[in-house]
């Protein structure tokens, strides 16, 4: 992808606007305006020029970047709806090993986490996010106000959280409440580029009355619930000897956890009047196969009885601890491949559906304006480079990306109106992987 300059534009390394020229949107070859972070038109070139034209007393030519994209595909951004980002660093450290055993070892792992770990644990996953397509993530980790100072810092947009995880123990619960209300506060002053949102980690980690309290102060603030959910069969059968036989999505719901600002990660291992509530509470169900696989916790997401129930399907890749990568078109490929394997049926999970699920359905969850590539929205863009073998056949876009792509084709990617990747080349990598290196030995040591 080169730089180019015409009649319309003068060229600017990094200009206030953007001007992507020749690119294909949903198979139409267009030009696509940007402007202060938003789309602002998307039309054939001879239409643009003169669109600019009149554009021209109050848009100085100066301030326009044109970029020459022939030959390139226009993508809305992955949107991450379930990961640790900060566990980039940890991955590969408990393969081989059961949810039981993983989480035991990783709680070890984490003993010796701090600020710096967590601020430089996310300028990796930020890397790897953005390298893979990825323009918004929803985070659940320690350390939140540098999780969101570091994912910042790299121009992708943060979701981040306050995570409750208190164990029944009542000090910790306090700790935990008095950090929620900080962050809270503190995210009323926030430049509207990050979500905060509260993260319940799971039925068996957090006593009931602080579930009942999360629940109450998002309700009460309006705001997101992100919680771990039914992931594993052996968490069902514990929550129901614990709860008087209550599913883990029937004990959230009876105290009041399930709504359509619910953030529900795994829902895998499901009952049919599971899957009726979260249906019917509008919950945001977030598929995270790679993980599911890797801790063999199961494989059979119920995608269209889910759908069908109204619940809202998003994907996630989770950490990269158990993931092993925060690569979304990897875990839209697998998921599509899972579900028609454990179905046999080839249209078991259709692309548009797909694709939808990792990006558009993710904004609605997240209450973004992104999520697909139409005037008004957001600028969250992948430019593609389609001139490639992946690309050679006459099949549909979607059908040789998502199964024949890969994330290097992945060529720039454009954040809030702002190109964070341009040509595979990411400011300030080289130091924060060296940072990063810094990091773990210390950790090692």
């Amino acid at each position: 992808m080169g730089d180019a300059t015409d009649g319309s534009a003068h060229l600017q390394d990094m200009g206030s606007s953007i001007l992507l020229k020749d690119i294909s949107v949903e198979g139409r070859t267009s030009d696509i305006l940007i402007r202060g972070g938003l789309i602002e038109k998307i039309l054939p070139h001879k239409n643009m020029l003169d669109y600019l034209q009149k554009l021209s007393p109050s848009i100085p030519g100066e301030d326009i970047q044109s970029v020459d994209c022939t030959g390139r595909t226009a993508m809305p951004g992955f949107i991450n709806m379930h990961t640790h980002a900060a566990m980039s660093m940890m991955r590969g450290m408990q393969e081989d090993a059961d949810v039981k055993d993983w989480m035991k070892g990783i709680l070890e792992s984490e003993k010796s986490v701090d600020e710096d770990y967590v601020y430089w644990g996310t300028q990796v996953a930020a890397l790897e996010m953005i390298r893979t397509g990825t323009t918004a993530f929803n985070d659940m980790y320690w350390h939140p106000r540098k999780a969101l100072k570091s994912a910042s810092a790299l121009g992708i947009r943060p979701v981040i959280s306050s995570v409750i995880m208190d164990g029944g123990d009542r000090r910790r619960a306090a700790r935990q409440k008095l950090m929620c209300e900080r962050m809270y506060r503190s995210s009323l002053q926030w430049d509207g580029k990050a979500v905060f949102v509260i993260s319940l980690h799971s039925v068996y980690s957090v006593s009931e009355e602080m579930i009942m309290w999360a629940s109450e102060f998002s309700q009460r603030n309006s705001l997101l619930l992100h919680v771990h959910l039914s992931e594993t069969l052996r968490e069902v059968n514990d929550c129901k000897a614990s709860h008087g036989g209550l599913t883990p999505v029937e004990y959230l719901d009876r105290l009041g956890a399930l709504s359509e600002r619910t953030i529900a990660a795994h829902t895998l291992w499901l009952t049919p009047k599971d899957v009726r509530i979260l249906g019917e509470r509008k919950v945001n169900c977030v598929h995270c196969p790679r993980t599911d696989g890797d801790l063999s916790s199961g494989y059979k997401f119920l995608y269209r009885e889910l759908r069908d129930s109204g619940a809202n399907i998003c994907l996630g890749t989770d950490g990269s601890a158990s993931s092993g990568n925060l690569d979304m078109l990897e875990a839209v490929r697998t998921s599509s491949l899972l579900q028609k394997t454990w179905r046999e049926d080839h249209k078991a999970w259709p692309l548009e559906e797909l694709i939808k699920c990792a990006t558009a359905n993710g904004a609605k969850a997240l209450r973004l304006n992104t999520g697909s590539i139409q005037e008004g929205k957001e600028a969250d863009i992948l430019i593609i480079d389609t001139d490639s073998p992946f690309f050679l056949s006459p099949a549909p876009f979607l059908e040789k990306f998502i199964f024949s792509g890969r994330s290097g084709c992945v060529e720039s990617v454009i954040a809030q109106g702002k190109f964070v990747m341009k040509d595979r080349k990411i400011r300030s990598e080289k130091k924060v992987l060296e940072h990063a290196r810094s990091i773990i030995r210390h950790h090692m040591n």
